[in-house]
């Protein structure tokens, strides 16, 4: 059987992973988020051997490498956890970089540029090429994350308790979430993924976006993104561009934001997996 590899692309919330044969893709499956900064080894493997090694099984003996791209993944100690836990069922090189280095060659291939993720976080750099020269810590949603899913929903969450939204808006929102108060506080400060929750109600956001009130939060939360992370690199040099599900679904708005800083928008991307296939197969072994 020929050789083949293993590509994993993974957020907070989902993976998606892809065994490639050549230029051809033999497979492509999802599984849950896979993350060592909020996962324990013992978890990841569970997660590994129940949902993506029976789909991947006819494959399995031709895999010789797997290249894994995670979110968490950017320490050297976080990055063993991962894997340890793949190492399990497969026994092969594993290279293991961070959900940036899935947005740098997806987007950028080998062309020089800054790369973004907007999707539950964000991330941003600034790439000649071949390596990540320069980027802007993230911090987490917390500290940062500015334009992310996760801070975009606390933005949200904060405005509807603290009535700072049209009743009409507030009402619609407990009404579709089916949520109250101490549910929302119990789940942000309280229960696992905090980030998840809150990215969860992104779509409530963009079905509202004509509200004064609601493009008024997120466009000052992309300028803020903008702002803060992307000018810190040399924007007016080099096109910008970005991946993730809030990139994605608001990028019309996207582009209206960077009209007024004077910052050139290039490729935009739902997931890096495409690109990251293009990126693999040209080097393909």
């Amino acid at each position: 059987m020929k050789k083949m590899i293993l590509i994993a692309d993974s957020g907070s919330t989902k993976t998606d992973w892809c065994v490639l044969s050549g230029k051809q893709v033999v497979s492509q499956v999802k599984t849950a988020g896979i993350n060592p900064f909020f996962q324990t080894e013992e978890e990841i493997t569970k997660e590994i051997g129940s949902s993506l090694i029976p789909m991947i099984q006819p494959y399995q003996p031709a895999i010789s490498k797997v290249y894994f791209y995670g979110a968490g993944c950017a320490f050297p100690e976080k990055n063993a956890i991962v894997e340890r836990a793949i190492c399990r069922y497969l026994s092969v090189s594993v290279e293991i970089r961070s959900d940036l280095w899935a947005a740098v060659r997806s987007l950028c291939q080998y062309q020089p540029g800054i790369a973004c993720i907007l999707g539950t976080g964000e991330n941003s750099c600034q790439y000649d090429g071949k390596e990540i020269i320069k980027q802007v810590s993230p911090l987490g949603f917390i500290l940062g994350d500015e334009g992310s899913g996760a801070v975009l929903g606390k933005l949200l969450v904060g405005d509807v308790l603290k009535n700072q939204l049209p009743d009409m808006l507030r009402k619609a929102f407990f009404e579709e979430y089916k949520l109250t108060p101490a549910i929302i506080l119990d789940k942000v400060y309280k229960q696992p993924f905090p980030n998840r929750f809150l990215a969860s109600f992104s779509p409530f956001l963009l079905k509202h976006i004509e509200e004064p009130t609601i493009y008024k939060l997120v466009s000052e939360c992309f300028h803020s993104f903008f702002v803060r992370n992307v000018m810190q690199y040399e924007y007016e040099k080099y096109p910008v561009h970005l991946v993730g599900s809030i990139a994605w679904h608001y990028q019309d708005l996207l582009r209206t934001v960077v009209k007024a800083l004077n910052i050139r928008i290039g490729t935009i991307s739902q997931s890096p997996l495409a690109g990251l296939i293009a990126y693999h197969t040209s080097t393909f072994e």
